[in-house]
C-alpha cells in the first residue's frame, strides 16, 4: 500500500499544480515515505519548493516530553527555511506564517482519537486558509485505531484546543477525512485536496495500521500500535491523579498507576461491575516506578492493557468505556479519593482537566454518582455514537 506522501512522491502528475508554487509542509518526526526517508527531506529532493515548515505539539522533531511544553520557532540550519512552532507561542498559524506559503500539505500520523492534538491543528490551519485563496492539502495516513468510534460527543462551548468540535472520544477518521468534515460542519471556504492512500483496508490485517509499515512515534508517547488502540480511553488518566505510565517505557498502555490502590481489588470490581466493558483485549497486573512525572520514585500497583496478538478483538475492545471502569471501580472502593487531578490543562485554566478531556462533565459526573450505572453511561455514550456513524457517513473516502 501506499500513504499519501509516497503517492505524491511518485506521481509527477500529482505534483504538477505545486509547480511554481510556494509550499509548505505540516509535519513530525513520523511523516516520512516508506524508506524512512522524511517527508521535507523527500519533497526538497523531488523538487517541490518547500518555502516553510511547520510543527505541532512536541515539535518537528518530536523532542518535547510533556504536555504544555512549548516549542521555539527556527531556522532549519540544512535547507535555510523558518519552521513555525504550532505550539509555542500561538498555536493558531498566523498571517505571517501563512504568507510564507501558497500550498500548505499536512502530513502529520494521527492516532484516531478527538483529543491527540494534531486534529485540531488541521482545524486551525484550515480556518487559517479559509478565505484566503491559500490550498491545503493532507497527505493522508492510516488511522491506526480503526473505524470503531466510541464516546460521548464534546458538548457546545466545551471547545479546545483537545476538543476541536462535536465529535465522539475515538472518531474512525483519517485527517483527510476529518478535513473534509471539518469545511463542511464549520463551513470554510478552502481550496482542500486528499491525496488519499492507496490500498488501505481499515478492516484488514492490522485493523487500520497496516502490517507492512512500520510504526514511528508520531509523539514522544504514542510508542506502538497497542497504545494507539488504548489511546481513546488511557488519555483521560491525563485527567487524573493516577499514572498513565509517564516516566517508564510503556506509557498510556495501563488503566492506571497508584501506589495506594491495589489493582487485583480494582479489576475484581471492574468484573463485578460490567463484565462486557473488558472484552477485547487482556488486562495484566504490573507493578512500576515511574522515573520522572506522577508518581516518580513511587512504587504504582496498576493494569497493563494488552490489545494486540490473540488477546485483541477489533470490534469487541472499547477503550474509553474500559478506564470509565476503571475510575468507577476506584470511586466505589475508595469514595473520598482524590481521583480528579487540578491543574491548567492544555491551556484551559477553569476547567477541570477531566472535563476538557471528555468535552462535558458527563463522564466525570457519572463516575463520582454513586447510583449511577453502567448501562447508563451506555446508553448516553450508544446515543452519541449512533449520530456520529451517521454524520461521519458522508466523507468516508475509504
Amino acid at each position: 500500500m501506499k500513504f499519501g506522501i509516497d503517492r505524491l512522491l511518485a506521481d509527477p502528475a500529482l505534483r504538477a499544480p505545486l509547480e511554481g508554487k510556494r509550499v509548505a509542509l505540516i509535519a513530525h518526526p513520523a511523516s516520512v515515505t516508506a524508506d524512512l526517508t522524511h517527508s521535507l527531506d523527500a519533497l526538497i529532493a523531488a523538487g517541490v519548493n518547500v518555502s516553510s515548515a511547520f510543527g505541532p505539539q512536541h515539535g518537528l522533531k518530536g523532542d518535547k516530553q510533556d504536555n504544555m511544553v512549548e516549542t521555539p520557532d527556527e531556522l532549519d540550519p540544512h535547507y535555510n527555511i523558518p519552521i513555525f512552532s504550532l505550539y509555542g507561542e500561538v498555536r493558531r498559524p498566523n498571517g505571517q506564517m501563512m504568507s510564507t506559503a501558497d500550498v500548505f500539505l499536512f502530513d502529520l500520523q494521527d492516532l484516531g482519537c478527538r483529543i491527540y492534538t494534531f486534529v485540531t491543528t488541521l482545524l486551525y490551519l484550515l480556518e487559517a486558509a479559509s478565505g484566503t485563496g491559500k490550498a491545503v492539502w493532507v497527505l493522508d495516513r492510516p488511522n491506526p485505531a480503526g473505524r470503531p468510534i466510541e464516546g460521548l460527543t464534546l458538548l457546545p462551548g466545551h471547545e479546545s484546543f483537545v476538543g476541536a468540535g462535536p465529535m465522539p472520544m475515538r472518531h474512525g477518521l483519517t485527517m483527510g477525512e476529518m478535513g473534509q468534515w471539518f469545511i463542511d460542519h464549520f463551513k470554510l471556504d478552502v481550496d482542500y485536496r486528499v491525496i488519499g492512500m492507496e490500498g488501505w483496508q481499515p478492516e484488514g490485517p492490522g485493523f487500520g495500521w497496516p502490517e507492512s509499515r512500520i510504526w514511528i512515534n508520531p509523539s514522544p508517547n504514542a510508542a506502538n500500535v497497542n497504545m494507539a488502540r488504548a489511546y481513546a480511553g488511557t488519555v483521560m488518566l491525563e485527567g487524573a491523579n493516577l499514572s498513565e505510565g509517564r516516566g517508564t517505557t510503556r506509557p498510556l498502555e495501563v488503566l492506571f498507576g497508584a501506589p495506594d490502590l491495589d489493582c487485583r481489588a480494582v479489576l475484581s470490581e471492574m468484573r463485578r461491575l460490567a463484565p462486557d466493558w473488558l472484552a477485547g483485549a487482556a488486562l495484566r497486573e504490573c507493578w512500576f516506578t515511574p522515573t520522572f512525572h506522577k508518581h516518580a520514585g513511587e512504587l504504582c500497583s496498576g493494569l497493563m492493557i494488552h490489545a494486540e496478538g490473540p488477546f485483541y478483538d477489533h470490534h469487541a475492545f472499547k477503550p474509553w468505556r474500559m478506564q470509565a471502569l476503571a475510575f468507577k471501580a476506584i470511586r466505589n472502593l475508595h469514595p473520598h479519593y482524590a481521583l480528579w487531578r487540578d491543574f491548567p490543562y492544555e491551556y484551559e485554566f477553569e476547567r477541570l482537566a477531566i472535563d476538557v478531556i471528555n468535552g462535558g462533565p458527563g463522564l466525570r459526573e457519572w463516575v463520582d454518582d454513586d447510583s449511577a450505572t453502567a448501562s447508563e453511561l451506555d446508553e448516553l455514550a450508544r446515543t452519541d455514537e449512533a449520530a456520529w456513524i451517521e454524520q461521519r457517513r458522508a466523507f468516508l473516502v475509504y
